[in-house]
């Protein structure tokens, strides 16, 4: 799963589905995959922060950390604001705030707060962050133009506004792992079916094109060795699909491909390439 955010939350307080699911199994989905985003942020930190260092001094500015799950920037922007600087974190509900403030207490960062806001009945005011990041949002939630809206509301003028989604081309197994591939394939056809565009991060420069004349593109892959716990997305995004999946190949050929995943990913041998992290930044008028 490459979400990192909480779901966003309707008028009577329900969360908006991201994959179609019931309002149950997507509260225990995401619940239960707080490790999981955590080890998903340590990935890309590396990534971000070498885009950070790119855009220059952030001593003394405001930045804001939207969907940020349990890390997401929190760490990267504390540190790039200094502590005479603030960050603010959002996510959608209490429940999945409260891991991304016991990463603030735990680490110290005293420059950091984590709220509850939703990205299309955003209460924070406008033009009021020097930066605001969002990354694995535009892909699970799907409505582009309304999130894209909200982010340029909140830049100040001359502000950043720096996006990071997946291009999923770039995944691939060394030696093949077919049931893996198949499972892998099962969720992209899903995810499109639903309307999500689970690849989002190659339309990113002409979204942002809209909004600035000069926006940027960097792009990041990772080299994942035997035995590396993020080679098991494909099967980890499955299992948050598994009634699905039953419905359109039966339980005992999926309990099969779930089987013969596991054991081509203990192979000691298979390494993988990672999607393709795709960052587009720009500073805004």
């Amino acid at each position: 799963m490459i979400g990192e955010s909480a779901p966003q939350r309707d008028s009577a307080g329900e969360p908006r589905l991201h994959f179609g699911g019931s309002a149950q199994t997507e509260r225990q989905m995401w619940t239960d995959l707080n490790a999981w985003m955590h080890m998903q942020a340590l990935q890309w930190e590396p990534a971000g922060a070498r885009l950070l260092a790119e855009l220059g001094d952030g001593q003394e500015r405001r930045a804001l950390d939207l969907g940020c799950g349990p890390l997401g920037w929190l760490r990267l922007l504390s540190s790039w604001v200094g502590p005479a600087g603030k960050v603010v974190g959002t996510e959608g509900t209490e429940d999945t705030a409260e891991p991304a403030r016991l990463t603030v207490r735990s680490e110290g960062l005293n420059n950091v707060s984590v709220v509850v806001d939703d990205v299309f009945d955003s209460w924070l005011p406008s033009s009021s962050f020097d930066l605001v990041h969002a990354r694995f949002l535009l892909a699970p939630l799907g409505r582009h133009e309304e999130q894209l809206a909200t982010y340029r509301r909140l830049v100040k003028p001359g502000g950043w506004l720096v996006l990071e989604e997946p291009d999923l081309g770039a995944w691939r197994y060394n030696p093949d792992a077919p049931a893996t591939q198949r499972l892998w394939d099962l969720t992209l056809q899903f995810v499109a079916r639903v309307g999500r565009d689970a690849s989002v991060g190659r339309q990113l420069y002409g979204m942002l094109r809209r909004h600035s004349e000069k926006p940027e593109l960097r792009a990041h892959v990772l080299a994942l060795p035997p035995g590396h716990v993020y080679r098991t997305v494909p099967l980890v995004s499955a299992a948050t699909l598994r009634k699905a999946f039953i419905e359109e190949i039966g339980e005992e050929e999926l309990d099969s491909l779930f089987a013969r995943s596991e054991e081509e990913l203990r192979d000691p041998e298979r390494w993988c390439t990672s999607f393709v992290l795709v960052q587009a930044f720009a500073r805004l008028p």
